[in-house]
């Protein structure tokens, strides 16, 4: 009998030999993902897909599977690259890697909250551009951290671990989310609940934990720039469509607002000849939230683990849409 075949579209963090013991694998070694077309060949002779974000896995290409296609194992905790009813239409389990990746975005969220406020970006470039003469009072001056006031949009799980870590400095921290906390966790994590607009005027530091949605595509736009405060630093590893990037331009380069620190751009990559990128008070990381060692590797072996109980009819340890098995 014949090994199951499988595409994954990217090198992984991880060693592979769990999943060749049982498959016969196929890795798009270039760093750029595969071509649309590409995907859509492959799933006709392939038995299962491990994909990423950045792979577009729509109706044309689920209904262009063939006969063996089982399953579809995502490396990421979101899945707004797949369509979810056309997968579980016909039976396709789709796996993903949740819970796996709070600490390392909580991490960066806050190295990017701190590099915005302290201008590290900005003296980096200063120091090497032979700026340095002396040291001046007035130098690349931004606000203090300790003691501001912090807004928190969305308080899943890594909007709850950037409050644990801005416990440390002494911040008073409102959140705002579909759901309020239970009143044990909210002195547990020294927050106070408000409404959107009133935590976008209160707040010196906005960060966004939402997912992307219907509801909070653009979010942020040229109102909500409006009702913060012009010294407020705006810090987004959600998802780059939660923000309106001409709304974002507007605020930054007129002073709306002082500053911002994004990972996630609209559209990704950002595009070479974004206006985004001649501002000295944005700063523009490439999508690397989950960008630890450690959660890397756990992730691709997370979506490994899921590949492997598709390829073998077992329910997937992760599965984004359960009632496949009803």
């Amino acid at each position: 009998m014949s090994q199951p075949k499988v595409f994954i579209t990217r090198r992984l963090p991880t060693k592979l030999e769990p999943l060749r013991q049982i498959a016969t694998i196929e890795v798009w070694e270039k760093r750029q993902p595969p071509p649309y077309e590409v995907l859509l060949e492959k799933v006709k002779a392939i038995d299962g897909l491990l994909c990423l974000l950045t792979d577009r896995i729509d109706l044309q290409l689920i209904k262009a599977a063939g006969t063996s296609f089982k399953v579809i194992s995502q490396m990421a905790v979101g899945y707004d690259n797949i369509d979810i009813s056309a997968a579980t239409a016909h039976k396709i389990p789709i796996g993903h890697t949740p819970g796996v990746l709070t600490d390392a975005t909580a991490d960066l969220t806050w190295a990017l909250l701190m590099a915005s406020a302290r201008r590290v970006v900005e003296a980096d470039r200063f120091t090497r551009a032979g700026q340095w003469r002396t040291w001046e009072p007035d130098l690349l001056l931004g606000p203090n951290i300790t003691g501001a006031t912090l807004g928190i949009v969305g308080f899943g799980r890594i909007g709850q671990a950037v409050a644990r870590r801005a416990k440390g400095f002494d911040m008073q921290i409102f959140y705002t989310s579909n759901h309020k906390c239970e009143p044990e966790l909210e002195k547990l994590l020294g927050v106070e609940f408000t409404t959107f607009d009133s935590l976008l005027q209160k707040s010196d530091f906005v960060t966004i934990h939402t997912p992307l949605s219907e509801e909070t595509y653009h979010l942020f736009g040229d109102r909500q720039f409006e009702l913060m405060k012009q010294s407020a630093i705006l810090i987004n590893t959600a998802r780059g469509a939660i923000v309106n990037p001409e709304a974002l331009y507007q605020a930054l380069s007129s002073g709306q607002i002082a500053g911002a620190a994004i990972d996630v751009t609209d559209p990704e990559p950002i595009p070479t000849d974004s206006p985004l990128l001649s501002l000295d008070n944005l700063i523009i990381t490439p999508h690397i939230g989950s960008a630890s060692l450690q959660t890397r590797e756990k992730m691709a072996n997370m979506a490994i683990a899921n590949l492997i109980a598709g390829l073998e009819g077992e329910r997937l340890p992760h599965c984004v849409n359960p009632e496949v098995y009803l």
